[in-house]
């Protein structure tokens, strides 16, 4: 089989992604496309191709496997880019081992209340109100603070957390030097927090790992403790405050289903999937790069170009899921990728689910009658294909 050779607007993959990628899935499996860095990419859509791709250990995450000049990512420095998402086994698997207790099932339950208590605390401020921005007001505020708790991240420094990441992941073209001066500060950061937390270690996550890494520091070089703070706050916020601003506009969007929810809240937490499934953070999964020539889709991908694999278009294809473009809070999102598959699988998934199940039965509890505050076509997502997320979601009540 031949690549189809694709221009995709990217406009058109942040405001009407779902179509595009439903004209993609029809036209081929893999697409030849320019990724996210300006670099020609190969664009995988459907459902099995994707699965498969993710499991499968010849896509490899190490940029080592790239092509001398075939990708151009953020450009971090090696105290930040040392993160699972660019390790593959047997280093993701070692430094994987260290923090995948801390999001266990059972130990994510055990933040339910404390986050619910959060999530009341938050409508506190904006119920007598009658209408605020939900992005700004609840679904970010909600996710930082969670995982910044976790991580031992003093409050003062927190807005300025929210700040950077928002700069690296959507640059203003206007500002070319904004995302750069981001990294440093982002670098200064992590590193102050460390030396603090050494020297007075706390209750939390981030003292853990230091423990971990100053007892045995072949478990945990010093660049890898660094990446890792910063990619379990960077992913913990980013991605559950698009998947709680996603889901609020999804059911707004769907009524009847908001309506079910109110009356069936046991439905809650299959419809977190359901919910995920249908609009996600994450449209694409990481970049990947063969370490041989491979096929996938019946088409040869050669060793070492970049390889998107589009989770969104998976999560829509019809192939594997009935009537994919309905929201149905049942059991519909079972299967989904939306938080990835095999051993990359998200590491704080039980987390972005408790916790976007508790902020949206929190908010169908607080406010009756909540509905938006614009007209549907007003809104915008955030200008990236990196992240799938509401740059505001105006509401009342």
């Amino acid at each position: 089989m031949l690549e189809s050779v694709r221009s995709v607007e990217p406009r058109a993959l942040t405001d009407e992604p779902h179509a595009v990628y439903a004209e993609l899935r029809t036209a081929g499996p893999v697409h030849r496309v320019t990724g996210t860095d300006g670099k020609p990419a190969w664009l995988v859509t459907r459902y099995e191709d994707v699965r498969r791709a993710l499991g499968d250990p010849r896509l490899a995450l190490d940029r080592r496997h790239a092509l001398p000049g075939n990708y151009t990512g953020f450009n971090l420095p090696p105290a930040l880019d040392a993160n699972l998402l660019n390790m593959d086994p047997p280093d993701h698997t070692r430094v994987r081992r260290l923090v995948a207790r801390a999001f266990t099932p059972g130990r994510v339950e055990k933040l339910r209340d404390p986050v619910r208590t959060l999530a009341h605390t938050l409508l506190d401020a904006v119920e007598p109100l009658g209408r605020a921005d939900l992005v700004a007001a609840y679904a970010a505020p909600l996710p930082i603070t969670v995982i910044c708790d976790l991580l031992g991240v003093p409050a003062a420094d927190r807005p300025d957390f929210r700040t950077w990441t928002d700069t690296l992941i959507t640059p203003d073209p206007a500002r070319p030097e904004a995302a750069g001066q981001a990294v440093g500060a982002m670098l200064r950061f992590y590193t102050g927090l460390i030396a603090d937390k050494r020297a007075t270690p706390g209750d939390d996550l981030l003292s853990d790992l230091i423990a971990a890494r100053d007892e045995d520091g072949d478990r945990l070089t010093e660049d890898e403790l660094t990446s890792l703070a910063f990619l379990i706050l960077f992913a913990g916020y980013e991605n559950t405050v698009h998947l709680i601003g996603n889901s609020v506009l999804a059911l707004l969007d769907h009524p009847d289903v908001l309506a079910r929810l109110r009356s069936e809240p046991a439905l809650l937490a299959p419809a977190v999937d359901e919910l995920a499934r249908f609009d996600g953070p994450a449209p694409l999964a990481i970049r990947r790069f063969p370490v041989e020539d491979l096929d996938i889709g019946g088409v040869t991908v050669p060793a070492g170009e970049t390889v998107l694999l589009s989770l969104a278009s998976a999560n829509r294809d019809p192939a594997r899921f009935e009537a994919p473009d309905a929201l149905r809070p049942d059991s519909a999102g079972a299967g989904h990728l939306a938080l990835g598959h095999g051993v990359h699988y998200c590491l704080g998934a039980p987390l972005a689910r408790m916790e976007t199940e508790t902020a949206l039965a929190v908010l169908l509890e607080r406010l009756p009658g909540l509905r938006l505050d614009v007209p549907r076509a007003d809104l915008r997502h955030r200008p990236t294909i990196r992240a799938r997320g509401l740059l505001t979601l105006p509401a009342a009540w």
